[in-house]
């Protein structure tokens, strides 16, 4: 399935929807994609992920992107399910790696703990 996802259509949906998808819709793309990059991640998992994130790229999906709050229900189900599959392989590398990202793009939230849940 990873041939079906596309890298650099990835980071341009997640740099463009980034304030609109939100920072939870976010930050579960992110902990799958820097877990899909680890030498840890098996090929089942991966193929998992990127499924996943095909998903969230593609513009054709069961609920459109452009409705508010709502567009995005769907992707963030199809990252949820993803991530209750291959949770074992989304280390505290990964999140730090997506917290650095998501910091890039939303600033430093300092209401939140710096430990993950």
């Amino acid at each position: 399935m990873d041939e079906e996802f596309d890298e650099a259509g990835f980071w341009t949906k997640l740099g463009r929807y980034a304030k609109v998808a939100g920072r939870e819709a976010i930050e579960k793309s992110l902990w799958l994609f820097y877990a899909a990059q680890s030498p840890a991640t098996p090929t089942w998992a991966r193929s998992v992920i990127y499924g996943a994130l095909a998903y969230f790229v593609l513009p054709f999906d069961a609920i459109p992107d452009m409705l508010p709050v709502a567009g995005y229900t769907d992707d963030l189900t199809a990252l949820l399910a993803a991530l209750g599959a291959v949770a074992m392989y989304v280390d505290d590398d990964v999140k730090h790696k997506a917290k650095a990202k998501l910091v890039t793009w939303f600033g430093d939230d300092t209401d939140e703990s710096d430990e993950f849940a």
